[in-house]
């Protein structure tokens, strides 16, 4: 099933989810939900709160082929779909400046500084906590929807003078955010 993702301005967006305390049915169903709602969106990660949803859960598809091939061996080792629930970074190293979209913020690409490389921690969609390390497109991605779960978007990570530059479009995007415009659009974001 999938869902209609919340755009930039839904207050929901902001808010900081509540952990999961335990796999059920009904977070099963939401995670395949979450996961039908990427795939059909074309994206490569979806958090909770883009759906309307206060879990702490995250979903990541990262095609082999789209991720930059220094770090395409590094990630071999983790399976995708990559389901997060109550997922953390435990710590960072590098940097990696790239643009970034999102899923939330449709039509829009920023160029973002985050972690060239992540370790975190979550659980699995069996209820088993693991503990892994990512770098390039994956880290970047994990980092991305980590925020997403803490309340931290896009919008959050811009400079000022990017802020500013873009002013128009991301006041129209809040707007419509702000009346519970959803985005149905298919392109490739997170």
């Amino acid at each position: 099933m999938t869902i209609p993702i919340c755009i930039y301005g839904g207050a929901i967006l902001k808010q900081k989810t509540q952990r999961v305390e335990k796999i059920t049915p009904e977070i099963k169903t939401l995670i395949q939900s979450m996961l039908d709602t990427m795939d059909r969106a074309n994206g490569v990660g979806l958090a909770a709160p883009q759906i309307g949803r206060t879990e702490c859960v995250c979903v990541i598809d990262i095609p082999r082929d789209a991720e930059d091939e220094v770090f395409r061996d590094i990630n071999a080792h983790i399976a995708m779909p990559l389901v997060m629930v109550n997922p953390e970074i435990t710590s960072s190293e590098g940097t990696l400046r790239r643009s970034e979209g999102c899923l939330s913020f449709p039509e829009f690409h920023i160029e973002i500084t985050r972690s060239k490389t992540v370790t975190f921690a979550y659980t699995d969609a069996k209820g088993e906590r693991k503990t892994t390390t990512a770098s390039g497109l994956l880290a970047r991605a994990v980092q991305h929807e980590i925020d997403h779960l803490n309340g931290i978007l896009l919008y959050d990570r811009m400079s000022p003078a990017q802020r500013l530059m873009h002013q128009r479009t991301l006041n129209a995007l809040k707007n419509l955010g702000m009346q519970g415009s959803l985005r149905t659009r298919d392109d490739k974001r997170f």
